[in-house]
């Protein structure tokens, strides 16, 4: 089984910056792409950022030039930076992994529980 636990939302006011981080544990044999996605109340989920496992990045218009996604290999873990941030930007913040769990399995996708991210103007 695989675990990603996600951390660093909390509240802030416009302006401001704020770094998520993701950490994956369990059965990883490898992580192929991670991503960050984010759900506003009413909204759909949608995603905001994804990194492949070669460092292709792609980002969402509305936080390109804002917000930085990166990985560290080693550790399993992925990380947004959030700068600038806007009261739109408020949302739960849920990353999601492309993993294997052996050199012969398939690659299996995995969400975090997500973190609330709240932006006041």
């Amino acid at each position: 089984q695989v675990q990603l636990v996600e951390s660093g939302g909390g509240l802030v006011q416009a302006g401001g910056s704020l770094r998520l981080a993701c950490a994956a544990s369990g059965s990883i044999f490898g992580i192929n792409a991670m991503a960050w996605y984010r759900q506003a109340p009413g909204r759909e989920r949608g995603r905001v950022a994804l990194i492949s496992s070669g460092g292709s990045i792609d980002y969402v218009d509305s936080v390109r030039g804002r917000f930085t996604i990166s990985r560290d290999n080693a550790k399993n873990t992925v990380y947004l930076q959030m700068n600038s941030l806007m009261p739109e930007d408020t949302a739960v913040y849920y990353c999601k992994a492309w993993v294997r769990t052996s050199a012969t399995s398939a690659e299996y996708i995995y969400w975090g529980q997500g973190t609330q991210v709240t932006v006041t103007s």
